[in-house]
């Protein structure tokens, strides 16, 4: 068997048997020789975390996929690598700065909205310190940190054991007093 190549991109291969001489041209085909192309490896890695997103919630992700699929566009216009990697860590950076700023910019001052535990009843286990209004609560069988709102002077005036309200978290402390807040 012998081989030898006819044209630069091209293989010819003679094989001889009982029967007589075979000849066979291997031609490759370039479409072969990538396996994916960037912009389709870019556009699945995009999708796939915009799809993430869906399922979390979070708008992180989303702006991560679409740095992603601006990457894919890098590509696909022919952008090296390098390139695109900028391009979609330069949109995926942006968009994450963006995002930041739209919840500081958004988020209110004891901003409550998924605290399911405004209003709830608590009760004193102990005071920390209570002139200072700190205290340990117990609640849902744990003891927690706790502080009376302040102007709430009647709350000073609960004794171990008494009832309080649970007003707002701030943080890992809960804020009590003694009205309950309208739901």
């Amino acid at each position: 068997m012998t081989s030898g190549l006819t044209r630069a991109r091209e293989a010819t291969i003679l094989t001889s048997n009982y029967y007589g001489t075979i000849q066979v041209t291997v031609v490759p085909d370039d479409r072969l020789e990538e396996i994916m192309q960037d912009y389709l490896v870019w556009t699945i890695i995009g999708f796939s975390l915009v799809i993430i997103e869906l399922m979390t919630g979070t708008f992180y992700l989303l702006v991560i996929g679409v740095g992603a699929l601006a990457g894919a566009l890098a590509a696909w216009l022919g952008a090296p690598f390098i390139a695109q990697v900028a391009v979609a860590g330069i949109v995926a950076g942006i968009g994450t700065w963006w995002v930041q700023h739209w919840h500081a910019a958004h988020r209110t001052d004891g901003d409550q909205g998924n605290a399911i535990d405004i209003g709830q009843s608590v009760s004193v286990a102990n005071w920390v310190n209570q002139a200072e209004g700190a205290l340990r609560i117990k609640y849902r069988g744990a003891e927690w940190d706790a502080r009376v709102k302040p102007g709430d002077v009647s709350a000073n005036a609960v004794g171990v054991g008494g009832t309080l309200y649970i007003l707002a978290q701030d943080g890992q402390c809960w804020v009590v007093g003694t009205q309950r807040p309208g739901i």
